[in-house]
């Protein structure tokens, strides 16, 4: 059973519930305008991500629509550079329906490529920038893209899988690292230069901005799940304008003079979607991060006048781990909007940093069922309209529980379960690129005969008046620096080191952090030695720093069950405790390149919060 200590235990109670109604109704106008545009049906009706940032323009054409470091434009700058990038790419034969891969570090050429892309009726791949060679081969093949897009702050990665890359004219695109609006810029032999070419297209806004439908796909979004290698989940036009609508206009209502600090990578649905979706929602700025840095956030919000941020709860522990300052509450802040945030940081978070509104959600990139807190609740992932069902689970079996009857129950309130979503006309489950894939994560008669749930994967705590409180991650997928670890991808990556017979890879909780730090069993031959330092340097060089276990346990044996599959629950119980664990544990510690042996003294330092991981 997960760690409870943390977690908030209070259930929501009508007095708390009808107390936060006058609030709530007090926006109602924008609520039921967002979730008419969230609800549309009529697949015949103009959508997406194209149509909103034209609308945006249009309400709000000289507002401020992007600030990353000292580079300002507002809506009409930037929907006429999104103009001219699309009526390029028309120009060299992309159409409505191909695939681009888009691998871009946070900045703006990012989100004018996905926006441009949009415009055309085409697919944007958004590649995680952490991706190195068999990972992001395995990405890039996955979606079979036309186009390939790529920053020049990314371009040694791409050179080391050129097998990989889309080939013909034009086929491979190249963005300098620099303002392209402004500065000469030049591409690599054999790549074409999008800059140089944009300035020539058109800032007119494409008709076929109105030739997207609701049932047409936006972008894919790449997941870890218990297959080892990332999944491309797609998101939909109308999954977009669910967000757009349901979140933007009738839950967060960013205004037009609002300014939102987004410093999450843009290739997850959280900065994109939620984020940017909310800030064209009310037509209002957006400030752009290259990457999160806890000592510059405070600062940069300051300069930028900055009045929400999107975070994930990892965001919010470094903040709170940085020293005390007289400047913690000199600042404009009225909202923060996010998910992950824990039950041990919530009250501290807003008291410390004088946050009157934090609006957590709860939801996925391929998931259809979300929450929001949009009553303003302490510490839950809050409300939903969409038909949900946290049922009875078994953590040893690691499988929900089906009664005699052949059917799933539901918990009571107060208890935790696993999180499923209805699969409906309402809540429709758009899946993965791969039919398979999709098909495992759906639970099929789960209270009757012929009907279907998605499967979140997820332990959440049923408070009471349709909210919930996220509690866990389940299954072969554990959350480590605000991204999802695939186990079966990391064991698989260790089992290729020479002299690693096998290894089983799982999170482990270390106290006062968010989500769970990777740690791996290992199986030496006999009498192998175990060479910590080339095993670290071929870590470094196979995966994504998160992705890289902290703790590493030798055993000799490994358990498992009847049907071979190897039992995890009692090495997470054991965690990284010398005191239930007789052999050897390795221990990478923050800062370092390096295991080495944990001992009872750093074994209490880490637990006592001596580390910041």
């Amino acid at each position: 059973m997960p760690n409870t200590d943390t977690i908030n235990t209070d259930v929501i109670s009508l007095r708390q519930f009808v107390s936060k109604l006058p609030v709530f109704l007090s926006g109602m106008p924008g609520r039921v305008k967002g979730l008419y545009i969230a609800n549309r049906k009529n697949d015949d009706l103009p959508v997406g991500l194209a149509l909103c940032l034209e609308d945006a323009c249009r309400r709000n054409p000289r507002g401020t629509a992007l600030i990353f470091e000292e580079r300002e434009l507002n809506y009409k700058q930037l929907n006429a550079w999104v103009n001219r990038v699309a009526d390029s790419l028309v120009q060299m034969g992309v159409k409505k329906g191909d695939v681009i891969a888009v691998f871009i570090e946070n900045r703006p050429e990012l989100l004018v490529c996905i926006a441009a892309i949009s415009k055309i009726g085409a697919v944007s791949a958004l590649v995680n920038t952490s991706q190195r060679g068999a990972v992001l081969e395995h990405s890039i093949q996955l979606v079979k893209p036309s186009r390939i897009i790529v920053g020049e702050e990314l371009f040694g990665a791409v050179e080391e899988v050129k097998a990989a890359l889309p080939q013909g004219n034009d086929a491979q695109l190249y963005l300098s690292d620099c303002d392209t609006l402004k500065e000469n810029t030049s591409a690599p032999e054999g790549w074409t230069d999008l800059a140089e070419k944009a300035c020539l297209g058109s800032s007119r806004n494409p008709s076929s901005s109105k030739e997207q439908r609701a049932s047409d796909p936006l972008c894919y979004f790449y997941t870890s799940g218990t297959t080892g290698l990332p999944k491309a989940a797609i998101l939909t036009n109308g999954r977009f304008m669910k967000a757009y609508g349901g979140v933007g206009f009738a839950s967060i209502q960013l205004k037009s003079h609002d300014r939102a600090y987004v410093t999450l990578p843009f290739y997850h649905g959280t900065a994109l979607i939620v984020g940017w979706g909310s800030v064209l929602a009310g037509a209002a700025g957006l400030v752009m991060a290259r990457q999160f840095s806890a000592s510059k956030f405070w600062p940069e919000v300051r300069r930028t006048k900055v009045t929400a941020f999107c975070y994930v709860g990892e965001l919010c522990r470094y903040l709170l781990a940085q020293p005390v300052s007289a400047d913690d509450k000199n600042h404009n802040i009225r909202m923060m909007f996010g998910n992950g945030l824990r039950p041990n940081l919530w009250r501290e978070f807003k008291t410390r940093f004088n946050v009157p509104k934090v609006m957590e959600f709860y939801g996925s990139s391929e998931g259809n069922v979300g929450f929001l807190n949009i009553f303003n609740h302490d510490c839950t992932v809050g409300f939903t309209t969409i038909p949900y069902a946290i049922v009875e689970y078994d953590l040893d079996l690691d499988d929900a529980i089906r009664q005699k009857d052949g059917f799933l129950r539901r918990v009571k309130k107060g208890q935790s379960g696993l999180l499923l979503g209805e699969i409906s006309d309402k809540s429709p489950f758009d899946g993965y690129t791969d039919p398979e894939k999709t098909e495992k994560t759906i639970l099929r008669n789960v209270f009757k005969a012929g009907d279907a749930w998605f499967n979140t994967g997820d332990l959440m705590r049923d408070q009471g008046f349709r909210h919930a409180q996220f509690v866990d991650r389940l299954g072969d997928t554990y959350r480590w620096k605000g991204e999802n670890v695939s186990t079966t991808e990391v064991e698989n990556c260790i089992s290729t080191f020479p002299a690693i017979l096998d290894a089983v890879v799982y999170g482990v909780e270390i106290p006062n952090t968010n989500g769970r730090a990777g740690m791996a069993n290992i199986r030496l031959p006999d009498g192998a030695s175990f060479d910590s330092i080339a095993f670290y340097e071929y870590l470094n060089k196979q995966l994504p720093a998160f992705s890289i276990p902290v703790f590493l346990r030798i055993s000799q044996k490994m358990e498992t069950t009847g049907t071979f599959k190897y039992k995890k629950t009692d090495l997470k119980k054991s965690g990284f405790d010398l005191g239930k664990v007789s052999d050897p544990i390795w221990v990478c510690l923050p800062g370092e390149k390096n295991y080495q042996l944990l001992d009872k003294n750093i074994q209490k330092r880490i637990e006592q919060g001596a580390f910041r991981y």
